[in-house]
């Protein structure tokens, strides 16, 4: 490229600032502006935080644009006249209007964490890893009306490990992300990368997590309880509940093992306790328990919860 590429970027969590902070040093780019989500309560007081793109466009000295709704007129109107030629968009939380679709010379792309068409949507990261994908990657696609549809111009794969967190995923993802942009774009923009076309076939859903989505269903089996503990790392986790009065109490399962033996014993059953672990059964096979942590307590492993609470099932 003989002039820089005049970019706007668009994101909002921390996948997102990796992607801002990886790209914007290059020389072909000259970023104009930011846009991210507003700035929302957090913490104990309710504070309003920004997010981490923000910070991260003002470490870098760049304006910061933070729309409600990116269809509103007004901000339309802000980035037309930033007259980008590439907009680069990353976790950025809502879906573009084709009028936003349409500003830039060179479209618009996205860093999606996933191997479109697998696992369109909110959560990919997750998704793949609780469903025992054997590897994910990262796809930069042009962007359409569509949630994640649009044609594809370039992938890079990576496998996912026995031992891999959302975390853990995420944060290879990230880096790897930053790598597919700062060599596919400049071969896109010269016309030497073309966008291909989703294949119908393979498409799935990756919906947003919620809460619910950690709590444990002793009826599944171990192995299947394993992925989805390391899939919802850091939240929300995996949980459970100890039977009582006046209520149950809820713990939970910070590190795990899958025990793929069979186990003669209704699912929920600790089987044992001691310096092995907390042995719960399962549908299929038993789960070893860790590291535990009682709400309102400490983390603890599993040989020093049991020392002080006798526990013959959990639901």
């Amino acid at each position: 490229m003989t002039t820089p590429l005049r970019l706007v970027f668009m994101g909002t969590p921390e996948l997102a600032r990796t992607l801002l902070l990886g790209v914007a040093s290059a020389p072909w780019i000259r970023l104009e502006a930011v846009v991210s989500q507003p700035d929302r309560p957090s913490g104990r007081h309710l504070q309003p935080t920004p997010p981490p793109v923000k910070l991260a466009a003002q470490e870098l000295g760049v304006p910061v644009l933070q729309p409600l709704k990116a269809r509103d007129p007004e901000f339309l109107n802000q980035l037309r006249h930033l007259t980008p030629d590439l907009i680069l968009v990353a976790a950025y939380g809502q879906i573009l209007p084709a009028a936003l679709l349409e500003i830039p010379r060179w479209g618009c792309l996205n860093v999606h964490t996933s191997l479109l068409p697998r696992w369109r949507g909110a959560a990919p990261i997750q998704w793949a890893i609780a469903s025992g994908d054997p590897e994910t990657g990262v796809t930069l696609m042009k962007m359409d009306v569509g949630m994640d549809t649009g044609p594809v111009l370039n992938r890079i794969t990576t496998p996912i490990a026995p031992d891999e967190t959302s975390q853990s995923l995420h944060d290879r993802l990230a880096r790897l992300g930053v790598d597919l942009v700062l060599t596919t774009v400049p071969d896109y923009v010269s016309g030497h990368c073309l966008p291909v076309p989703q294949p119908q076939e393979g498409v799935t859903h990756a919906r947003k997590i919620t809460r619910d989505d950690g709590r444990v269903d002793w009826s599944q089996s171990a192995a299947f309880l394993d992925q989805r503990r390391r899939a919802f790392t850091p939240w929300p986790g995996a949980y459970a509940f100890i039977p009582g009065t006046p209520q149950p109490r809820l713990l939970k399962i910070h590190s795990a093992r899958p025990d793929l033996r069979p186990v003669d014993a209704p699912a929920g059953t600790v089987l044992s306790s001691g310096p092995e672990g907390i042995v719960v059964a399962c549908g299929t096979g038993s789960w070893v328990l860790t590291e535990v942590q009682l709400e309102g307590g400490r983390r603890l492993s599993a040989q020093e919860f049991a020392a002080g609470h006798a526990v013959t099932r959990l639901e």
